[in-house]
């Protein structure tokens, strides 16, 4: 089926999905994690025909290390579908009304898009995590993966397009390309009337051909080298758990930190205790001497 195919039915589906229930929609999304989990061994299997092929191909380091997936990592995937699914339902709510001097009521109601196309490299999560807050917002997804993931992005699809038959939703709200050329990538570029939103996710790039060419509204991501900031006033503890979180929850990935910003009247209080526990997960601070006085 051709990505424009798919983009039809995906336009179908997406009048079909804005109009579920909040709750209709959350359990699509537990059927989704419990679908993700049941094809474990179907996608582990495919994952290592993946890995595979990317170590023939010369792929090494981090590329490789995001393209693993494990029994653990299905979980973690799985769990996060069912957090999203607990989240606040925002579709149809409205978050601003104004009365006009001539009577005249004006609302802002946050309604969905319609169709999100995603195109994305090596990670194969994305599949489910982008799957899973499209869903939650009442959007119908095209997924477009890296070549590298093809044949695990395909199973956790089918996964993932299963749980949604199953909750009694039509599958055809989670669409994935499996031809993984750059023609199908421009062609979802420029689907105007059937795509209504672009966002591409991965190197500069990918990110740099889709701001060039395509003629559909895109949300431009970052590229890495990301920043957290402990501002003075911050609460320490919290900011510590989510500089650690940052860094080591997946340090291969291209949102993980990079840079971590101090405020100086609290970095003597701060910093020590990161970089007395950072060594022993095999990770130390840069050298900053002046924030250690």
């Amino acid at each position: 089926m051709t990505v424009i195919e798919k983009a039809r039915r995906a336009k179908q589906a997406s009048k079909i999905l804005a109009n579920l229930t909040p709750e209709e929609r959350a359990k699509g999304l537990m059927y989704m994690a419990d679908e993700l989990e049941a094809g474990q061994s179907q996608i582990l299997a495919a994952n290592q025909e993946d890995l595979d092929a990317a170590e023939n191909a010369g792929i090494t380091g981090a590329m490789l290390k995001r393209l693993a997936l494990s029994e653990a990592k299905i979980g973690q995937m799985a769990q996060a579908l069912r957090q999203i699914g607990l989240l606040q339902d925002t579709v149809g709510k409205t978050v601003q009304l104004i009365t006009r001097p001539n009577g005249l009521t004006i609302k802002k109601v946050k309604v969905p898009f319609g169709v999100i196309g995603i195109i994305y490299e090596s990670r194969p999560n994305v599949t489910a995590d982008a799957a899973g807050l499209c869903i939650k917002s009442g959007n119908a997804v095209i997924l477009r993966g890296g070549k590298e993931a093809l044949r695990t992005n395909t199973a956790i699809a089918q996964s993932l397009r299963i749980g949604l038959n199953k909750a009694g939703i039509t599958p055809e709200c989670i669409q994935f390309v499996d031809n993984p050329s750059r023609l199908e990538a421009h062609t979802m570029m420029n689907l105007r009337g059937l795509i209504d939103l672009l966002i591409p996710r991965g190197g500069p790039g990918l990110i740099k051909a889709t701001l060039e060419n395509a003629s559909v509204p895109v949300i431009e991501t970052g590229v890495g080298n990301c920043h957290s900031y402990v501002d003075a006033a911050a609460d320490l503890d919290m900011a510590y758990s989510i500089a650690v979180n940052a860094k080591l929850s997946n340090p291969a990935v291209c949102n993980a930190m990079e840079t971590l910003l101090v405020h100086h009247s609290i970095a003597h209080k701060f910093l020590p205790k990161l970089a007395h526990d950072l060594p022993d997960q095999g990770w130390s601070l840069g050298d900053a001497p002046e924030a250690w006085t």
